[in-house]
C-alpha cells in the first residue's frame, strides 16, 4: 500500500464539509430546474473542469488502461448517474430527513458486500462503528419529523412515510444508496491502480453523459433557467463534487472502502450546522444525540483502519 501525500482522514473531513453543502444546493436549485437537469449540469461542469488537467497530466496513464479496467470506470459512472437521479429526484417528493435515512444506509450495503466483492474483512471494531453511525444517522434524519421530550418521543404514525408521493421519493433514495455502494466499491478497486484525476475523469465523463442522454430521453432541457439556478448547479459542481466526492475517492486508494463509506455519516452534521447558519434551523435534542452517535461511530471505525495508515508497506 503507497504512503499517502495527504492523511486520508482530514482528506474525508474536507469531503465531507464540501457534500455537506449539496442537499442545500439542491433545494435552491430545484425551485426552478428539474432533478435530472440539476444532476447533469453538476456531473457535466465537473467533468469539463477536469479534462483539460487529465489530458495535460495523466493522458499517458489512461491511454495504458486495460479494457477491463476502462469498463470498470464506465461502470462505476453508471452506478453514479443512478445515485443522483434518484437521490435528488427523490428530494422533490419526500422530505429531506426520509431520503437521507434511507440514502446514507450506503455504508451498511457497502460493509455487507465489501467481504464478497473485496475481499476486505468486517472487523468487529469497524462493524460496531458502522452499526453506531447508522444509528446516529437515523436519529439526525427524525429529527425532522420527531419531537423529543420529557414525556417520550413523538412521531407521526408508519402509514404516513409510505403513501402517495413520499412512498416513491424514499424508494428513489434506497436505490441512490444501492448505487452509492457499488460506486464506492469499484472506486476501491480501480484507486489502488490508477490517480485519483484519471479515475474522476473518466467516471464523471461517463456520469456527465449518461445524465445528458437521461434529460433527453425525459424530454427536460439543459438551458433557459435564471443565472441564480445556473449558479446552484455550477456550486454543486465545484464544491459536493469536485471537492467532496473527490476527496472520497482519493481515500480510497489507502482506506477499506467500508471506512470511507461509513465516514459519508458525517455529511448529515454538516448539514446541520450549514442549515443553522444559513436556514436559521435550530439543532434539536434528537439531531444532537445523533451526530453524537455518529461521530463515536467513525472515530470506533476509524480506529479499526488506523495501523494501515502507520504501516502502509
Amino acid at each position: 500500500m503507497r504512503r499517502p501525500p495527504l492523511s486520508p482522514i482530514l482528506v474525508l473531513g474536507l469531503g465531507i464539509l464540501a457534500v455537506s453543502a449539496a442537499s442545500i444546493m439542491i433545494r435552491f436549485a430545484q425551485q426552478e430546474a428539474p432533478s435530472l437537469v440539476i444532476a447533469a449540469w453538476r456531473l457535466s461542469v465537473a467533468a469539463l473542469v477536469l479534462t483539460p488537467f487529465a489530458i495535460i497530466r495523466r493522458r499517458q496513464e489512461i491511454g495504458a488502461m486495460s479494457r477491463s479496467d476502462l469498463r470498470l470506470a464506465i461502470f462505476s459512472g453508471i452506478f453514479l448517474v443512478i445515485h443522483f437521479a434518484t437521490w435528488i429526484t427523490s428530494l422533490a417528493y419526500t422530505s429531506v430527513a426520509s431520503s437521507v435515512i434511507l440514502v446514507t444506509t450506503s455504508p451498511l450495503w457497502v460493509a455487507l458486500l465489501s467481504p464478497l466483492v473485496l475481499k476486505e474483512k468486517l472487523s468487529r471494531q469497524m462493524a460496531a462503528g458502522l452499526v453506531m453511525a447508522l444509528l446516529g444517522g437515523f436519529l439526525v434524519g427524525l429529527s425532522d419529523v420527531c419531537t423529543l421530550s420529557g414525556e417520550g418521543a413523538a412521531c407521526p404514525a408508519i402509514g404516513d412515510f409510505v403513501r402517495g408521493k413520499a412512498f416513491w421519493g424514499d424508494l428513489l433514495a434506497l436505490i441512490g444508496a444501492f448505487a452509492a455502494a457499488g460506486y464506492l466499491m469499484i472506486g476501491r478497486k480501480l484507486r489502488v491502480k490508477i490517480s485519483t484525476l484519471s479515475y474522476i475523469t473518466l467516471v464523471y465523463g461517463a456520469a456527465a453523459a449518461g445524465l445528458v442522454l437521461l434529460t433527453i430521453l425525459f424530454g427536460q432541457n439543459l438551458f433557459g433557467y435564471s443565472k441564480a439556478a445556473y449558479l446552484w448547479m455550477i456550486g454543486l459542481a465545484l464544491i459536493p463534487q469536485l471537492i467532496g466526492h473527490t476527496s472520497y475517492n482519493f481515500a480510497l486508494a489507502y482506506l477499506p472502502a467500508a471506512y470511507v463509506s461509513l465516514t459519508i455519516l458525517g455529511e448529515p452534521i454538516g448539514s446541520s450546522m450549514l442549515a443553522f447558519i444559513l436556514l436559521d434551523e435550530q439543532v434539536t435534542l434528537l439531531k444532537a444525540l445523533g451526530a453524537a452517535l455518529i461521530l463515536v461511530g467513525i472515530f470506533i471505525g476509524s480506529r479499526a483502519d488506523q495501523s494501515k495508515l502507520d504501516n502502509p508497506n
